[in-house]
């Protein structure tokens, strides 16, 4: 079996392609990216050593991606682009139109799977106390940019499938993402420069706003990996909830930061947020922070009992290394490149 992986020099990128290099029902991988990275950084994909990894350089806003894809069993799709926010058009080009050329040089190239990278942020709001199945609307929060593509690529993908019903086609909706290679560049993506490593370590942070929509679900990048690895290589169709246990609220993550909880409204920590947003301070926008409050917890029990997945690290001890972390040489400084990473988190 031959797999393509766009975006494979992502947070979710790279744990794929271990995972992919280590099945042995895989033959090759190919991971594509903007420039390809160092020999040093390429060992990190394949520990192992197997010699199943090569490198593509390819950007999917632009490159000609049907020769790249051509012959290929799989192709999952993970290359998208957080930044900037204050520039939607950007955004939007990178990822809507290019998942949609993407979705088109599977089409021509006559690839047999696709497996795409959606997320818990596609999903419209719903509750918090409960978990929802796959089967939820995927309509988003028109509010934040991150959340209006995602749901734009699932109509998209919508469309995909009908024109091509010969194609297996796996939507993977994971929470958000984490591991410690990746943490100071997702500090960096998301809180800019006023959550530098040292202040986001246990301790450090003394207080955790407690307010009643703040309840998420946290994924440990190497079992994304394995979620992926195991979507991409068994006969699997339709849409996955991937997360860890447990859900973290406030409590969760005070216990985690060894900080306490204060009540806060929620409209507070917005306007906090908006602020900082709009004088540049921090790259996450308050739509982020209105998607985070709003999108509903998962149901995960797909994912279980039809991949045989089962997260082997806990949402504390992903939240852990996030922030614990240290810079990892395989991911690029450039923030051109931030398109080819998979960090959702969701």
């Amino acid at each position: 079996m031959r797999v393509v992986v766009t975006g494979a020099t992502g947070n979710i990128g790279t744990s794929a392609l271990r995972a992919l290099a280590g099945d042995p029902a895989v033959t090759a991988v190919t991971g594509l990216a903007r420039r390809e990275p160092g020999p040093g950084a390429v060992r990190e994909t394949d520990p192992a050593g197997t010699g199943k990894i090569e490198w593509a350089e390819a950007d999917v806003t632009d490159s000609d991606l049907v020769p790249l894809l051509r012959g290929a069993d799989v192709v999952v799709h993970l290359a998208w682009l957080f930044q900037p926010t204050h520039r939607p058009a950007v955004t939007w080009d990178a990822n809507v139109i290019g998942s949609g050329r993407v979705f088109d040089a599977v089409a021509e190239a006559g690839v047999p799977a696709l497996v795409y990278s959606s997320s818990v942020g596609a999903y419209s709001p719903g509750p918090k106390d409960r978990g929802v199945d796959e089967s939820w609307p995927t309509h988003g929060w028109p509010g934040a940019a991150y959340s209006r593509e995602k749901a734009y690529v699932e109509r998209l993908l919508d469309g995909f499938e009908a024109a091509n019903p010969g194609c297996r086609v796996v939507r993977m909706r994971p929470g958000f993402i984490f591991e410690r290679q990746s943490a100071s560049e997702q500090r960096r993506l998301f809180a800019g420069p006023l959550l530098p490593g040292r202040f986001a370590r246990s301790g450090n942070i003394p207080v955790v706003p407690d307010m009643p929509g703040l309840r998420m679900q946290f994924l440990h990048s190497a079992d994304a990996g394995q979620a992926f690895r195991l979507a991409a290589t068994r006969d699997v169709r339709g849409a996955f909830n991937i997360a860890a246990d447990p859900v973290m609220d406030a409590a969760e993550l005070a216990d985690v930061l060894g900080a306490r909880t204060v009540r806060v409204p929620e409209r507070g920590v917005r306007a906090a947020i908006a602020a900082a947003w709009s004088l540049h301070l921090v790259p996450a926008s308050p739509g982020l922070f209105d998607l985070a409050m709003q999108i509903p917890v998962m149901d995960t029990s797909r994912a279980r009992t039809e991949l045989g997945w089962t997260p082997e690290h806990s949402a504390r001890e992903a939240l852990t290394e996030f922030l614990e972390g240290r810079p990892c040489p395989l991911h690029p400084s450039n923030p051109a490149d931030e398109h080819e990473r998979g960090k959702h988190r969701g």
